[in-house]
């Protein structure tokens, strides 16, 4: 008897040539790995004692009656089966193969699962999904644009859209209230685990909203998801956090709240230590930080310190501090500038005890919160405090409306140029005063320190929208020539709207458990933005360039001496 498993994106069947069969037994002993096969026979209870309870079809199989092979496979690259090691690099050329693997074909029958449940919970609440185009207009949206030469008009160009952004607003403007689309979008950035060239949102926008209008309609959609695909039951509404308490707390704009660390400003209780370090710091505008950690003092090694010293340096870190508050006095590297109450006094400030740990970091602000920031989800995994089985979400609102670049003396969107201020903001936008404590009405959704989705209100008030371009320093014929179509759009009576966009990709990775969106992408590329299946980016001949009236100039290549 010949046994074959015949495999699908539905599972696995176990079929069975019998000997009294002469031609099926004939064609079966020619099948082999990845053989197309067709079978046709009956369905039949396997023998007692034989039944295999890890697969959903182990009671039964095909007895055949008659066998054909339909196509022929080549001696596999690698095999197709979870768990085999095999190199990302094999596995992205021959993409078609590994597709087949039972991981990732639920991944993609997930994704799909996304979509559906996504797009029926939208129709449901009034939404209509509308298609924008993808040649388009360059705009600034925060990365570079893809671009694409224009045959028809010679030495014009349309980029890629980054986003929907300024068309899901006009057709705001046209009157369609509840627009969605799941969207295609492209970045010319360097990539990521969590990022690619192309990728996918789920985009929304909708007319005469505010924040408590918006929050609980995209938090009813992340409890159906969560519920159909982990049948996991999400509490809402959702808690909310302002962008300055998590800085001030969590050293980063997406905090994972599934554990308790939190930072700690140091720089009041350390100025007045006797150290050069520290002293050095406060001269050059800088601060203090710490990151206390209870009951870790007997945990974190030596070699963990010396690792973690290393790891925040990747961070623009110059250095980290470590104290041991043990049950014989304080140890660590910066102890002996301390007097003896000095030591009693940031003990008492991060209320710590003994068997705890403290880590600081001193330097500029920004440097001391990604350090520190990162350092805690280190520590956190390393130790086993956060929770893998919790899915928190938290909303992040309030954040600043625009950074200054002190490279360029300028001013810049810390979203998009659309984000409107929060209402009480608006004045010192128009005067342009202040513009550093601009609040922007704009919130992102995090879930396990993960940004899964973003949006803010828009401006709508042309006044406003002007305001905005002085602010980053547009003149007027400036933001005609890059928005003039979208400045023209405003005049023609425009609702308040707003709206939000969800990373599909990223979803769907946390969803199925992965940490690579590649994982959940059918034919990604790699971090140098190659696809190693099709080799493209690939050139192209020199007609195609002549029609485009386009002439290359390459880099040259440095002489070897």
């Amino acid at each position: 008897m010949i046994f074959i498993d015949l495999r699908d994106r539905y599972g696995v069947t176990q079929t069975v040539v019998d000997p009294t069969n002469a031609a099926a037994l004939k064609e079966a002993e020619k099948v082999r790995n990845e053989y197309v096969v067709f079978m046709r026979g009956s369905v039949r209870a396997r023998p007692s004692g034989m039944t295999n309870s890890k697969l959903p079809t182990g009671e039964i199989e095909l007895y055949v009656e008659q066998c054909e092979i339909l196509s022929e496979s080549k001696p596999l690259p690698f095999p197709i089966e979870d768990g085999s090691e095999v190199s990302e690099t094999l596995r992205l050329k021959y993409r078609y193969l590994d597709l087949r693997r039972p991981s990732l074909q639920n991944n993609l029958i997930t994704r799909h699962r996304v979509g559906q449940l996504v797009r029926n919970y939208l129709d449901e609440n009034g939404f209509l999904e509308i298609e924008t185009p993808i040649l388009y207009k360059s705009t600034p949206e925060g990365a570079r644009d893809f671009v694409v030469p224009s045959r028809v008009n010679p030495g014009t160009f349309y980029a890629l859209p980054q986003s929907p952004q300024t068309l899901k607003q006009l057709l705001m403007v046209a009157g369609y209230d509840r627009y969605y689309q799941i969207a295609r979008c492209f970045r010319d950035e360097d990539l990521r685990a969590d990022r690619q060239p192309e990728f996918t949102q789920i985009d929304i926008e909708m007319s005469f909203i505010d924040q408590e209008v918006l929050f609980p309609i995209f938090e009813g959609m992340m409890k159906l998801l969560f519920k159909k695909i982990l049948d996991k039951d999400i509490p809402t509404p959702f808690a909310r956090m302002k962008y300055a308490d998590a800085m001030r707390d969590y050293g980063v704009d997406k905090p994972d709240v599934r554990f308790d660390l939190k930072l700690k400003d140091l720089t009041s209780v350390l100025s007045s230590v006797d150290f050069n370090v520290f002293k050095q710091t406060i001269q050059a505008g800088g601060i203090m930080k710490g990151l206390p950690v209870p009951g870790a003092a007997d945990k974190v090694s030596r070699k963990d310190l010396d690792e973690y010293t290393k790891y925040v340096s990747t961070y623009g870190a110059k250095g980290l501090l470590w104290f041991k508050f043990g049950a014989d006095g304080v140890s660590g590297p910066a102890t002996k500038f301390f007097k003896p109450n000095e030591l009693e006094n940031l003990k008492q400030a991060c209320g710590l005890s003994t068997g705890d740990l403290l880590f600081v970091v001193a330097d500029q602000e920004r440097v001391a919160n990604d350090a520190l920031g990162s350092l805690r989800l280190q520590v956190g995994e390393k130790l086993g405090l956060i929770d893998k089985t919790k899915f928190n979400f938290l909303w992040v609102t309030d954040f600043p409306l625009l950074q200054f670049e002190p490279s360029d003396g300028r001013w810049y969107a810390c979203h998009h140029p659309f984000t409107s201020p929060v209402m009480e903001d608006v004045a010192k936008l128009e005067s342009g005063k202040d513009l550093g404590t601009i609040r922007a009405a704009a919130y992102d959704l995090v879930l396990n320190g993960v940004e899964v989705a973003g949006g803010s209100l828009r401006i709508f008030n042309q006044r406003t929208q002007a305001a905005m371009f002085r602010a980053l320093g547009l003149s007027e014929k400036e933001a005609q020539e890059k928005f003039g179509f979208f400045i023209e759009g405003l005049q023609y009576g425009t609702p308040p709207h707003g709206g939000i966009a969800f990373g599909m990709d990223r979803l769907t990775m946390i969803l199925t458990g992965t940490d690579a969106i590649r994982e959940v992408i059918a034919f990604p590329k790699t971090q140098k933005g190659a696809c190693l299946m099709s080799e493209s980016p690939s050139s192209i001949t020199p007609e195609q360039l002549a029609e485009l009236h386009i002439g290359l100039r390459l880099p040259q290549k440095a002489e070897k001496h």
